[in-house]
């Protein structure tokens, strides 16, 4: 994918990045110039990125993360909050410790770094985070109780701390990527004919993500505490008939 986004000196501090939409972006991020660190408690492989390994559920762990980038950096620019589980049970065989280990990583990871992150970037009047939703949060779906419950409670957090930090001129959006073909995606749908999903319902690859997130990252964003939701990717230019 060509992207035209600059982020040279740019520090983006990217959770859940080993893999996936957030492995993506980071390649990208470093391709646009600027440095990629990624949280997560697996290490990646994609060259010239910085990978500390951290459980974003561990706020005194998250704290010395972020402690470690602005010593090392001096700043941190953009922070994008996409480090999630998403265990499959209805609502009356949920167990207690999978929907509490699902509410720490998904809620409180993206509360306790945004804790960490968003004062650096109040004291440099700049910056940019963007938290992940999922259309779920709004629609449901049988079997993920606790992942879209996780991810609607996460937008009314982003769009407060919107509102909160507007004044400082942070930003603060919400992202709803739509179907995309993950390790977590296929781990929570075994068996699932992915060929069909793509012909029937457009589900993308974790690149097709990347241009909206580096947007969102930019100043060309000139928005906050908005929402920005891809509901279908089309996997091929021959299935888009205009209306």
């Amino acid at each position: 994918m060509k992207v035209s986004f600059d982020a040279t000196g740019e520090v983006v501090v990217i959770t859940g990045g080993a893999n996936g939409i957030g492995a993506a972006l980071a390649a990208a991020v470093t391709d646009c110039g600027g440095t990629a660190v990624v949280f997560d408690v697996a290490v990646g492989s994609v060259a010239g990125v910085e990978y500390v390994e951290v459980d974003v559920a561990d706020r005194e762990a998250v704290v010395r993360a972020v402690s470690g980038v602005i010593e090392r950096h001096g700043r941190i620019d953009g922070l994008v909050a996409g480090a999630a589980v998403q265990p499959r049970a209805s609502v009356l065989d949920t167990d207690p410790e999978e929907w509490t280990r699902t509410l720490k990583v998904n809620l409180d990871g993206v509360v306790w770094v945004c804790q960490a992150v968003v004062p650096h970037m109040v004291g440099r009047r700049s910056g940019s985070v963007v938290v992940f939703t999922s259309g779920m949060a709004a629609s449901g779906f049988p079997g993920a109780a606790a992942y879209a419950s996780s991810k609607a409670a996460l937008g009314a957090f982003a769009r407060t701390l919107a509102a909160e930090v507007a004044e400082h001129r942070v930003r603060v959006n919400v992202i709803a990527p739509g179907v995309i073909d993950t390790e977590q995606f296929r781990a929570a749908n075994i068996g699932a004919d992915l060929e069909h999903w793509r012909d029937t319902t457009g589900i993308g690859d974790p690149e097709d993500v990347v241009g909206p997130l580096l947007f969102l990252l930019s100043d060309a964003a000139a928005m906050t505490g908005s929402q920005l939701t891809r509901e279908r990717v089309f996997a091929r230019l021959d299935t888009f008939k205009e209306s």
